[in-house]
């Protein structure tokens, strides 16, 4: 690999954690964004599952694009069959999670399997395809991705878990101060825009 090709590698990493944040910035996987991050252990574990399927499914979903797809133009076809190769992973995720950590699985209740409905995933895959990222981008760029996930959810668990204790207006509180306060996460990501 060259050193142009690092750098470019290094700017999908920055620009998909932080500018351009799948929550924050594009506003997809909103559901889990607002449904599991009370706590910030469900919210770890939610994001970590989110990491390992939107990582996995960026590469089988480049595989499958790059050698079955593209070569036999069933480029149509990319969103049914991402969706297939998106629900195969979160339901092996499911099951890995049921087997070893039964609290988590219930502090992430419906939330789990809704990681095949979370727009987020299949967004990524799709962008992956739509900005012509080969197979290292796309790994790149969905781990990243990923990792911004993870990381908004989880600064969003830890100021609900501090708000617990503050004294909030009867109307905001519940999920009109959990909506102010995505804004103002939002507002504050803005200003990595010009970072690259």
């Amino acid at each position: 690999m060259n050193s142009d090709y690092l750098v470019n590698l290094l700017i999908i990493l920055i620009s998909a954690a932080f500018i351009n944040n799948v929550i924050l910035s594009q506003f997809l996987g909103i559901c889990p964004f607002l449904g599991i991050s009370n706590k910030i252990k469900s919210a770890v574990g939610m994001g970590l599952a989110v990491m390992f399927v939107i990582t996995t499914a960026s590469i089988l979903c480049s595989l499958v694009f790059q050698y079955i797809l593209d070569p036999m133009n069933l480029q149509y076809l990319q969103t049914i069959v991402f969706i297939i190769v998106i629900a195969a992973l979160v339901q092996l995720v499911e099951m890995v999670i049921k087997k070893f950590s039964p609290t988590l699985y219930d502090a992430l209740g419906v939330y789990l399997p809704l990681i095949t409905t979370n727009c987020a995933v299949l967004g990524v895959a799709l962008l992956n395809v739509d900005k012509g990222f080969d197979l290292v981008e796309s790994i790149v760029n969905g781990f990243a991705s990923a990792l911004g996930f993870t990381i908004a959810i989880v600064l969003m668990a830890g100021i609900r878990e501090r708000m617990e204790h503050n004294d909030i207006p009867e109307t905001f509180k519940g999920f009109p101060i959990t909506l102010v306060t995505a804004t103002l996460m939002a507002m504050a990501f803005y200003g990595f825009a010009g970072l690259v």
